[in-house]
């Protein structure tokens, strides 16, 4: 997008300060931000200012229409541009609107249904300026919970290696009683070395069936060939992977390993035991992390014995990222990706606590992962996946004598 001069009067400069005028000034300043983009946008797509001669006009101006735009500070007014040839279009609000709108559903409901506080009452009258109806809520997640559907069900159509999961506990409200529900979360690292979020599904637990079925529902919907599965040691979920994806590598997350290894630990000992997992961790290849392991056994047998059994149980599962080229190993060895994207949605649970019903979390939930899967696929690469699959090529050579 080219790039622009934003003209603020001096009148509206003023109102920013005193305090009383403060909300309705920050108001108006985003309102004059965003319709000065939108008449940039109009320009750039018609080739051509307003009243500007130009070989590159495309089309002309036909009036404005007005939008309305409910944000945290208020509702404003955007006037968007007409076309003659009415090709205008902006999808500059679409992210933040899918989100907002999700959040902003969901407390409504829950004043409908009667179980929102004074204080739910007061934010989405706040939010949004006014009351609402059981059939307006109705018609907006008619607009919204389509496209939410849509994501959650897409066909999956890339090669995704490197698949990350892990689940989130939610409250629901259920035939009147509030209810912990898991979300389960699927994160990919695709063939161009984007991330993205293939797929989210509601259960009642994390047993072996919830996660199977999830996992059934992501390869009929395509996703095959991948070679490493990370997740924590959730013995449910473990045993799904085991069966969903036989000749994959699993990586126990080194992060939960840790925490687990130094609960077991006395707290004299915590310190150093952890730095020689941090040794174990960055071993260059297999044979120096065994020799660190022997080490590490050797020094706290004796006085940290039940850690010293957990961390030789588990050596070969937090280490299956050593057979990868080295560059890979470090944000492949933890769930730590997928926890970040947890915090994200920890910050809008909170402000819920307890969702109306099954359906709301989705819409929540599944409007903030779009937004985060949209800035990723869009964003800088995750991993330079092109040594990847040239050690690909090059295993394959040493097993059957030729490059394919």
């Amino acid at each position: 997008m080219a790039q622009l001069n934003i003209t603020l009067n001096t009148e509206l400069l003023h109102e920013l300060f005193p305090k009383e005028t403060k909300d309705q000034a920050f108001t108006k300043l985003l309102e004059e931000i965003l319709n000065q983009v939108l008449l940039a946008q109009s320009a750039e797509q018609l080739g051509a200012a307003p009243y500007e001669r130009s070989e590159q006009r495309t089309a002309y101006r036909n009036g404005f229409r007005d939008r309305d735009l409910t944000t945290r500070i208020g509702t404003i007014t955007l006037r968007v541009p007409r076309h003659r040839n009415g090709e205008f279009s902006t999808s500059m609000f679409q992210r933040y609107q899918r989100s907002e709108q999700a959040l902003i559903l969901t407390m409504i409901e829950m004043v409908i249904n009667g179980v929102s506080t004074r204080k739910i009452e007061n934010v989405t009258e706040e939010l949004c300026g006014k009351s609402f109806s059981k059939s307006t809520v109705s018609n907006l997640c008619k607009q919204l919970d389509p496209i939410v559907k849509a994501f959650q069900n897409r066909q999956l159509e890339k090669h995704y290696p490197f698949l990350v999961v892990d689940a989130i506990y939610l409250k629901v409200r259920e035939n009147g009683r509030v209810r912990s529900k898991g979300l389960l979360i699927a994160k990919v690292i695709n063939e161009s070395g984007h991330r993205e979020i293939i797929g989210f599904q509601m259960a009642n637990s994390e047993s072996e069936t919830s996660w199977s079925d999830f996992f059934s529902y992501l390869q009929e919907r395509g996703l095959a060939d991948v070679d490493l599965v990370v997740s924590d040691n959730h013995k449910g979920l473990v045993k799904a992977i085991q069966k969903h994806f036989q000749g994959a590598t699993w990586q126990r997350c080194q992060t939960h390993f840790s925490k687990n290894i130094l609960d077991k630990t006395p707290k004299r000992l915590k310190a150093e035991v952890k730095a020689h997992l941090r040794s174990i961790y960055d071993a260059r290849d297999i044979n120096e992390a065994r020799r660190l392991l022997a080490e590490t056994l050797a020094k706290f047998e004796r006085s940290a014995a039940k850690a010293m059994d957990l961390l030789e149980e588990g050596f070969e599962d937090i280490l299956a990222v050593i057979g990868l080229p080295e560059k890979y190993r470090k944000r492949l060895r933890t769930t730590n990706s997928i926890e970040r994207l947890n915090e994200e949605i920890r910050r809008r649970d909170r402000v819920i606590r307890i969702y109306p019903n099954e359906a709301s979390a989705i819409r929540l939930i599944g409007a903030l992962l779009i937004e985060h899967d949209e800035k990723w696929s869009t964003g800088r690469k995750y991993l330079d996946m092109e040594e990847y699959y040239d050690f690909l090529k090059q295993k394959k050579k040493a097993k059957t004598g030729f490059i394919a």
